[in-house]
């Protein structure tokens, strides 16, 4: 705080969103916009290393620290880093289009949820509804409360040794008087050890006054370091009856797990992550009660899964312990809670089941992946991928998996970009080149003006100039072509995409030799991944029978480019399966089935973690991997031969 400013109150409004909130003068910027409810991009949450939090000072005075983020033009326009800048006056902030996250993008994710692979699971959730008459108690058969409503289950539904909680056991007197002694009563069952299933006991969590089962629900959760997304379903039919997304707003406080463990060390971070998670959540639950008219109280069960990081700080659990080595999280198998006490707004009686977690960064969200396509139940030799900031694989089939988490840094999600942005409407996604002119033919999301490159649109675009013979294998330009679009800028060369006229920042959008390094590193760190394990299994990843993409960002990608950049194995095309949200599909599974909550436990011990961070092999491999599509061009014999061609023809 700005000495002797701690009591004075200034006014900050921002624009396009219309928002105004006061504050106390010395405040940091970056902190206002999140406690506005305005986002903006801060890919270091607010170290002021990325630069992406940039916001117009229209009116007023800003104090400001200045990196070298910002050039001296943008600094004379009025740009500042909110993160580096302290509230001198009112104010009124712009922020520019490339610092603003839209929710544009939401709609594009959730149409990446993907339907049953598993098979051979019978429907059975996990929590059933009960209906019982009991007879009233007389003289002669004074039996508790308690005891007449187990008596009644055993007798109707063959349930016995069942747990019952101390909840249930406060309300039951009166609601069985006030329901004429006629009540629902849900129970619920957890993961159990295989090959122990007989040893099943149910939990009776909730009782109802009169006949409720048509109103039976559940939810299920893939809590994603960027976003959140929910399914509301119907437990009498098996099915999804509504859908939502929004973003994490996690996402103010770092984008990636690391700067949020950061964070979390922080006084009150863990507490202020947990907070805005759970705000997340409970807002997703709200879209789905309004979709479905169904009130949240009918909702019996919640399944979430996510990476390890996540689902510590979900539930209020440090994950220090995660970054530091020998990386250990708190538990891999995480007792279902009550989801009341965690702050997400259901009915008291409602348990969070969370799915098991291997190891630091290879958490829940995989498990539920390779659960939900089915990988464990088959012989084929599986490749599963799920591409992201901390991009996690798998190789292995019905009888072995190895697994391990590969650091590719923000890129796939446009940071580390000078003109990167996430996936939302004026991201520059499709890319060509036409080889006589080397002029680009670009298409963007939405079909707008561009404003940015997505990481999808990262991969096209270095793709294609690595065909055309505008980049070499080294990601370096050809700087002696005949065109304008090659050109020395104020960090190397860089080919435009779009002049300043055709963008809707007002500047030039091009592509560096960093933006095409960072890409290179973080598919380098991926591909690495894949052959280190493969290495430890003595496969080649050529012999990999199929490969399945997981996660919104991976349906996005064209396979061709993804192999001619080197980020997936070089097999033929119609092994390489996109599912889409994997670990929605597998929490969704989970809640239609005891047999796969079972699987779930199964998998998770069953995998073997590679800690490649320690691992001589895999830097090794990485290293070789620094290069398009590798240094040893025998790994992708198909793009060996279309760039031999190529030179030939030139």
């Amino acid at each position: 705080m700005t000495k002797g400013l701690v009591n004075k109150k200034r006014r900050v409004h921002f624009t396009p969103d219309n928002v105004d909130i006061i504050v106390e003068e010395g405040a940091n910027l970056l902190q206002v916009a999140i406690d506005a409810g305005v986002h903006i991009s801060a890919s270091c949450g607010g170290a002021g290393v990325c630069g992406t939090c940039k916001v117009l000072i229209k009116e007023g005075e800003v104090e400001s620290t200045r990196t070298e983020k910002l050039s001296d033009q943008e600094y004379e326009q009025g740009l500042r880093q909110a993160c580096q800048s302290r509230v001198l006056t009112d104010l009124t902030v712009y922020v520019p289009v490339e610092s603003r996250l839209e929710r544009a993008v939401l709609a594009r994710e959730s149409k990446g949820m993907a339907e049953a692979l598993a098979t051979g699971w019978r429907f059975n959730p996990p929590v059933s509804k009960l209906f019982v008459k009991l007879p009233p108690p007389t003289l002669e058969d004074n039996a508790s409360d308690l005891s007449r409503v187990l008596r009644g289950l055993k007798q109707q539904y063959k349930l016995r040794n069942m747990t019952v909680d101390f909840d249930v056991v406060e309300k039951l007197p009166q609601i069985l008087r006030d329901s004429d002694w006629k009540v629902t009563v849900t129970t619920l069952v957890t993961a159990v050890e295989p090959r122990a299933v007989d040893r099943r006991r149910p939990r009776v969590i909730n009782v109802e006054p009169g006949d409720t089962r048509e109103r039976h629900y559940s939810l299920a959760f893939d809590i994603g370091t960027t976003t959140v997304c929910g399914q509301l379903l119907d437990l009498n039919r098996g099915k999804v009856i509504a859908q939502g997304i929004d973003y994490n707003q996690q996402i103010s406080y770092g984008e990636d797990v690391i700067t949020r463990i950061a964070y979390c060390q922080k006084p009150g971070g863990l507490q202020k992550l947990q907070q805005v998670v759970v705000a997340t959540i409970n807002g997703v639950i709200r879209q789905l009660s309004s979709q479905s008219q169904v009130d949240v109280e009918h909702i019996s069960h919640l399944t979430v899964a996510g990476n390890t990081t996540m689902i510590q700080i979900l539930l209020g659990l440090d994950p220090k312990y995660i970054r530091l080595a020998p990386y250990t999280p708190a538990a891999n198998f995480i007792p279902p809670v009550k989801a009341s006490s965690v702050g997400i707004r259901v009915g008291g009686h409602v348990y969070l089941f969370s799915f098991p977690l291997v190891a630091s960064y290879v958490g829940g969200d995989i498990i539920s992946g390779i659960v939900g396509s089915g990988v464990y139940q088959r012989e084929k030799l599986t490749f599963y991928m799920d591409i992201g900031t901390n991009g996690e694989i798998v190789i292995g089939n019905s009888e072995w998996m190895v697994t391990a988490a590969c650091s590719a840094g923000p890129a796939f999600e446009g940071g580390g970009v000078r003109h990167g942005m996430v996936a939302t409407n004026g991201a520059i996604e499709e890319f060509d080149i036409s080889p006589s002119n080397l002029e680009p033919v670009i298409g963007t999301i939405g079909g707008e003006k561009p404003k940015g490159i997505c990481g999808s649109g990262l991969i096209n675009i270095i793709a294609g100039l690595l065909e055309a013979g505008v980049i070499a294998q080294d990601g370096k330009f050809n700087t002696n072509l005949p065109t304008k679009r090659v050109r020395q800028g104020s960090d190397g060369y860089e080919y435009v995409l779009a002049w300043a006229a055709e963008t809707q920042i007002g500047r030039d959008i091009v592509i560096t030799e960093s933006d095409i390094d960072n890409l290179i590193r973080a598919k380098a760190a991926m591909y690495a991944g894949c052959q280190t394990l493969a290495k430890s299994t003595v496969i080649a990843c050529a012999k990999f029978d199929q490969v399945i993409i997981a996660g919104a960002f991976g349906s996005h990608i064209d396979v061709e480019k993804g192999i001619t950049i080197g980020l997936f194995p070089d097999v033929p095309r119609d092994r390489f399966t996109f599912i889409g949200n994997g670990s929605l599909l597998g929490a969704r599974l989970v809640s239609f089935s005891t047999d796969i909550l079972d699987d779930a436990r199964r998998v998770a011990k069953m995998m073997t973690n590679f800690e490649l961070s320690e691992n001589a092999d895999f830097m090794n491999n990485y290293v070789a991997a620094l290069f398009l599509p590798h240094t040893n061009a025998d790994e992708f014999p198909s793009v060996k031969e279309k760039l031999f061609g190529l030179q030939k023809v030139n």
